[in-house]
């Protein structure tokens, strides 16, 4: 069902992943790359949602079949679509990651030089793509994201404790795209450390998810290194997958992205606000600080564990967020073959028969990596769905 691929496979398997769909899903692809040049992945998410939804408002007011998000433009006659969704990734990317400013014009050229010369390209069609883009990335100047670290180690008086800071305390105050607030899918507290499922979870990754485990299978092994990753660069190949399938246009597909980027970002809002809630510990430190014999005061994880509370689980929350748009967009009908390559496992590709085959592998990966608890990958799996759903709802499927 889920396996990886020899020398040959590989390479097959992604020269399909790179497979041309149209401009959006192009622009899409180089975008993420250009994103995960990020030092750290909640704001790389965020600069992926304010991508996706600057091609959106572009093409909306060029095409008419969806109202925009944020940026109501009037687009001229005639005007390019090609041009327009060039211009809006260009123009977001310029503007916040000037460092990769090289980068994003390189990628640019190579989209725009696809698009015939012409009044379509040059009447207004640019012009409305750095609108978009100028539009949402002024809207979200103001979202919380550069508010100041003010998050306060937990001590008494004169006693030492690691001073490296936890990443994003401050991202669960964020403004949202489509939920009301950071809080609005918080779920309740993690199990008492006196309940049957906290002795299960300590129990299974205590034994799985060590550096030197001899329970994890070889398998197991590979999906913790594989989604050791979490730049976008890892997650958006799985909505190409989707949007790549026969029968669809420029329009579905950038409706499609918009909606899985702006679920992925307020997903990691979400995440955020609940962990700083709870700042439940990690299983490094509950299984050096065990009573009695289930202690082991030189365990360690399988990766290096993230600076940031465990409860729940981020990967968790914006693999389920984005397998609820997917699974919302292919309906009842079948699944077509999901790929990603990962850059933690040198590059290897997996590939999943469906939506749940993909969430469900994100989540136990994090068990096999010494990171989270079972718990908390199913509860912020569910979160994910959740705001996945109504990410989905805020721009309804119109016909053509």
């Amino acid at each position: 069902m889920r396996s990886m691929f020899t020398a040959i496979a590989v390479f097959v398997l992604l020269g399909a992943m790179s497979a041309h769909a149209d401009v959006v899903t192009d622009a899409n692809a180089k975008a993420a790359e250009v994103a995960s040049k990020s030092p750290a992945t909640p704001p790389a998410v965020r600069t992926m949602a304010i991508v996706q939804v600057s091609v959106f408002d572009a093409v909306s007011a060029i095409t008419g079949r969806y109202p925009a998000v944020r940026a109501k433009l009037t687009a001229p006659r005639d005007a390019s679509v090609d041009a327009a969704v060039a211009a809006a990734t260009r123009t977001a990317l310029s503007k916040l990651m000037p460092a990769q400013q090289a980068a994003i014009d390189a990628d640019y050229q190579a989209l725009i030089r696809m698009v015939p010369d012409g009044r379509a390209k040059t009447d207004g069609s640019i012009a409305v793509g750095e609108q978009a883009a100028k539009t949402i990335v002024a809207a979200c100047a103001a979202d919380g994201f550069n508010a100041p670290n003010t998050y306060r180690p937990h001590t008494t008086p004169g006693v030492y404790v690691p001073t490296m800071f936890p990443a994003v305390p401050h991202w669960g105050k964020r403004k949202a795209w489509v939920m009301t607030s950071g809080d609005q899918f918080r779920p309740g507290p993690p199990p008492a450390l006196t309940s049957e499922t906290w002795k299960r979870d300590f129990s299974e990754i205590k034994a799985v998810g060590g550096k030197t485990s001899t329970q994890r299978t070889p398998e197991q092994t590979a999906i913790a290194q594989f989604w050791e990753a979490t730049l976008p660069n890892v997650y958006w190949p799985v909505a190409r997958s989707v949007a790549s399938t026969p029968g669809r246009d420029v329009t579905d597909n950038a409706r499609l992205l918009a909606l899985a980027a702006m679920a992925m970002d307020d997903a990691l809002i979400a995440v955020f606000d609940a962990k700083y809630t709870y700042n439940f510990w990690r299983p490094v430190t509950a299984i050096r600080n065990a009573e009695g014999d289930v202690r082991d005061p030189g365990w360690m994880p399988f990766i290096d564990t993230p600076m940031h509370p465990e409860y729940p689980c981020a990967h968790c929350i914006v693999s389920g967020s984005l397998g609820a748009v997917l699974q919302a967009e292919l309906g009842s009908g079948p699944a077509p073959k999901l790929s990603s390559s990962s850059s933690t496992a040198g590059g290897a590709v997996r590939t999943w028969v469906s939506v749940d085959d993909f969430v469900h592998e994100v989540a136990v990966a994090r068990i096999y990596d010494g990171v989270h608890y079972r718990n908390s990958t199913e509860v912020g799996t569910a979160m994910g769905k959740k705001i996945g759903a109504l990410a989905v709802k805020s721009v309804p499927k119109a016909t053509r």
